[in-house]
């Protein structure tokens, strides 16, 4: 089955397309996200209980669905490196029309800091740039996540 012709590279490059339209569909099998509260869910799913902040992004096609969760950054306790540039690189790769984003905070309290709002200024920013919507950005908390959306931050 395996074509001669092809370098192991390539053979490596068509592997992981598979494993990005695939996986989201069995992490999420109704294939749409209409609300925070799902988005929440499969990211909660996705981070797991880290005990260091840990910065993902869903990236979705034109219908709202789902084409792949990814880890942007894995910081420490109580902060997470980001940067638009790796958040985006992941998102063209993935050939996405929109974005979520996601982390959690390890203290259990889920409510967006200073410097939550302005990364997802810059997020929204720069993804507003290359026609890349910014859906909303949202903070895991124990038991409990926020939406800056739905609470008028971005």
């Amino acid at each position: 089955m395996s074509n001669p012709k092809k370098t192991p590279a390539k053979r490596i490059q068509c592997l992981s397309l598979k494993m990005v339209r695939e996986k989201p569909s069995i992490l999420y099998p109704q294939r749409k996200i209409s609300s925070p509260r799902e988005a929440a869910e499969l990211f909660r799913q996705f981070i797991g209980d880290s005990d260091r902040e840990v910065f993902c992004i869903m990236t979705l096609d034109t219908k709202n669905q789902p084409t792949a969760l990814h880890e942007v950054s894995r910081g420490t306790l109580n902060a997470s490196l980001v940067h638009p540039r790796e958040t985006f690189k992941l998102a063209i790769m993935a050939n996405a029309a929109s974005i979520i984003a996601c982390h959690n905070h390890p203290s259990g309290l889920p409510d967006p800091s200073r410097e939550d709002v302005e990364l997802t200024e810059r997020i929204r920013d720069a993804g507003s740039l290359m026609g890349i919507e910014l859906l909303d950005h949202l903070v895991l908390g124990e038991n409990r996540f926020a939406s800056m959306k739905e609470r008028g931050l971005m």
